[in-house]
């Protein structure tokens, strides 16, 4: 591609992008006024989806994925959630995209319905799961006001309640969204539509049935799109694997250490409210002891400050078990009674010693009577500096697995939202940098046609009109393909310039051959060209009678034509004297003569074994060797009958007695046309094929006008 051909191309291209980020500017700047001017109402509605939508629609896929994530990322900036949900609005986007190359559907009252339907499915139906699953069961808002009407009135599960509720809502927020959509896009003018389509075409753009055709093209197996695809897809599921595996351990790690932390401190801060001088009295005189009670308190408001705290108590450690000397009643069971002993749990086992010996033991997690939960112990010691007891505080470890699985939910949609945009660039760039030019060329050379040299010059042109240009090796692949086409075409050209030379090198020859022969004989004249022209004749009429009709094909007329001059070739083994002998030939004679079919027969076969590319010679053997026969059998030199006798040599019988009827000879003067034409009348159905003779007697002009033009000589004969 010529320098200047390719900084147009460059130029259209950038035009075509500045259209497109325009348009994503656009669908951008539409979905967040709209959810802006909602957000003013307080009705439980976004109106988020409208730019996304409008964007699928001009543009194709990759933009209205685009405009989706970035609302999405832009609306979580004043909103931490809504980053979480862009994966709901990039699949609204996906369905809009592909929902709206149809005409039909495009603003079709019923298919517009139910795309509204399949998009609250999406934005309500996934979307109520995800808030589930982030927040719990609500009942806040005009949207909670219905999903408690659910739950209480309807006895709905709380699940249920809450998705009946999203999804009627969205199923109202998409209902507006679509309206706004077509409205917007019903007002815009067609020129600039037109320019907002992101196709990249790297090669001539492909429109109707030709763009149909490269979108469908078979393939074998699965097609390349749809395997890149896959691999694309599995390289993101195996990366989404190890990142939410190694998100997951981080993740894990640093919410243990935080609730660790957390715990530690909240034993801390009691140890403080506690006299650790006082721990003896407590455990003696338990609630009756001065100050115990007020102490209870100071530590159930400590505990009640930090909500995710499971249990809070003080145990001192004896060789017989853990004796209470506090224990907060917890929402699922009571706290145990001052002086209480607690047999050690078996996770505690292997700290005994340590706890004994009132040392630090770190951060515990266990799953024993008292559920899943990781515990710190905080050692509380007196002024002669011995543990007098544990500060203890334990925290569920099934919330952090909650904080954990919410933190997977996030992680998961976020990663599927960049994924989506990520797949949807590689599809749109295998799409148009592969797919389309690929499928093209394989399109385009699998319509090529070599009959002619008009077809080859537009197979040529054809290659070339595609014009492929993505720069890379596919380029390469292109500009080789087009030589290699130009190439074929004139070698093509060049060896069929050489085949009709030797085509009509052998024909000269053949000529030259029979015309030796039919000088021996000195009463033939122009025999060869005359029943060359009459066999020509009967062929063409007996094709346009309709008789014959699938051996007659022009590729048979054209070798029994071809082959015709020798049919007498037979008789260069004919002595001179038999050949031209003036007068009638004696039996012994006419044996001899008879002989020249055997040997035209094995002249042609041996010719052919020499020349096996000759395959018309294979009619000049039935034309050589049966052209004597007859239709009642009595012929020679094989006595076959019927349609036992090829359909060429019959054809020859009709128009080597004609000519040797009306042509001059050593041994008689020429007959009348007419009685010529009555001796093959009156021989149809005994020496002639009747069919053979109906056809060259209905040609009886033509048959003439071949006579005369060789013929010169008046007939002397008519009986």
């Amino acid at each position: 591609m010529e320098k200047k051909e390719r900084k147009l191309l460059s130029k259209q291209y950038n035009n075509k992008l500045k259209w497109v980020l325009l348009l994503c500017a656009f669908g951008l700047g539409l979905n967040l006024l709209c959810n802006k001017l909602i957000g003013l109402t307080s009705l439980p509605l976004y109106l988020d989806t409208i730019g996304t939508i409008v964007t699928a629609r001009l543009g194709g896929a990759l933009p209205g994925v685009i405009v989706a994530l970035f609302t999405n990322l832009i609306l979580g900036v004043g909103n931490a959630e809504s980053v979480y949900f862009g994966i709901l609005n990039i699949l609204i986007a996906v369905v809009a995209a592909f929902w709206f190359q149809s005409r039909e559907k495009r603003y079709h009252v019923g298919w517009l319905a139910l795309f509204v339907l399949i998009a609250a499915s999406i934005g309500g139906g996934i979307g109520s799961v995800q808030t589930w699953v982030f927040d719990g069961f609500s009942t806040e808002g005009m949207s909670g006001a219905v999903t408690k009407f659910f739950y209480e009135q309807l006895g709905w599960t709380q699940f249920w309640s809450q998705f009946a509720s999203g999804y009627l809502f969205d199923v109202v927020d998409k209902t507006i969204t679509v309206i706004i959509a077509i409205l917007t896009l019903r007002f815009m003018p067609e020129e600039v539509r037109a320019k907002l389509r992101f196709t990249g075409w790297k090669q001539k753009p492909l429109k109707g049935e030709a763009l149909l055709s490269v979108k469908n093209a078979k393939t074998s197996s699965y097609s390349l799109g749809t395997k890149i695809i896959l691999v694309l897809l599995v390289a993101f599921v195996m990366i989404a694997g190890v990142v939410s595996w190694i998100g997951l351990v981080l993740f894990r790690q640093f919410s243990i250490e935080q609730h660790a932390g957390f715990a530690q401190g909240v034993a801390k801060m009691a140890s403080t409210i506690i006299d650790p001088n006082q721990v003896e009295t407590y455990l003696t005189e338990g609630e009756d002891a001065q100050d115990y009670l007020q102490v209870k308190d100071l530590l159930t408001q400590v505990r009640d400050t930090y909500p995710d705290l499971q249990y809070l108590y003080v145990y001192q450690i004896r060789e017989d078990g853990c004796h209470v000397v506090f224990d907060l009643d917890a929402p699922d069971m009571p706290g145990d009674l001052p002086g209480t002993v607690v047999e050690f749990e078996e996770s505690f086992l292997p700290y005994k010693e340590q706890l004994l010996a009132g040392e630090d033991i770190g951060t515990i997690i266990s799953n024993d009577s008292y559920g899943w939960l990781l515990t710190e112990y905080e050692p509380l010691y007196d002024s002669q500096g011995k543990c007098v007891c544990y500060v203890c505080a334990d925290v569920s470890m099934s919330d952090v697995k909650h904080y954990e699985y919410d933190f997977f939910i996030k992680l998961a949609s976020l990663f599927l939202g960049f994924c989506a945009v990520i797949l949807a660039t590689g599809v749109w760039l295998c799409t148009y940098h592969l797919l389309y030019p690929i499928n093209s060329m394989a399109q385009t050379t699998a319509e090529f046609s070599y009959d002619s040299d008009e077809a080859r010059k537009r197979n040529v042109e054809r290659i070339r009109d595609l014009d492929i240009h993505t720069g890379d090796e596919l380029e390469n692949l292109y500009d080789a393909f087009v030589k290699a086409t130009e190439d074929s075409e004139l070698n093509f050209t060049e060896m069929q310039r050489k085949t009709e030379v030797l085509s009509l090198l052998q024909s000269g020859l053949i000529m030259v051959l029979a015309d030796m022969v039919e000088n021996r004989d000195q009463s033939t004249g122009d025999h060869i060209k005359k029943t060359s022209a009459y066999v020509r004749i009967i062929l063409e009429k007996l094709k346009e009678m309709g008789y014959h009709a699938e051996e007659l094909t022009d590729q048979y007329i054209a070798d029994v034509v071809k082959s015709a001059p020798l049919h007498d070739v037979g008789k260069i083994q004919v002595s001179d004297a038999i050949l031209n002998k003036p007068g009638k030939l004696t039996n012994e004679e006419f044996e001899i003569m008879k002989t020249h079919t055997l040997a035209g027969r094995r002249i042609i076969e041996q010719t052919i074994q020499t020349i096996p590319e000759a395959d018309y010679l294979k009619e000049a053997i039935n034309l050589a060797g049966y052209h004597h026969e007859k239709w009642n059998g009595t012929g020679y030199p094989y006595g076959l009958s019927g349609e036992e006798i090829p359909l060429s040599a019959r054809v020859m019988a009709v128009a080597d007695v004609f000519d040797a009827l009306v042509s001059k000879r050593c041994y008689k003067e020429p007959y009348d046309f007419d009685y010529a034409m009555n001796v093959i009348r009156e021989g149809s159905g005994t020496h002639f094929d009747p069919k053979v003779a109906e056809a060259f007697l209905s040609a009886k002009e033509e048959v003439r006008a071949v006579a005369e033009r060789f013929g010169g000589e008046k007939p002397a004969k008519t009986n």
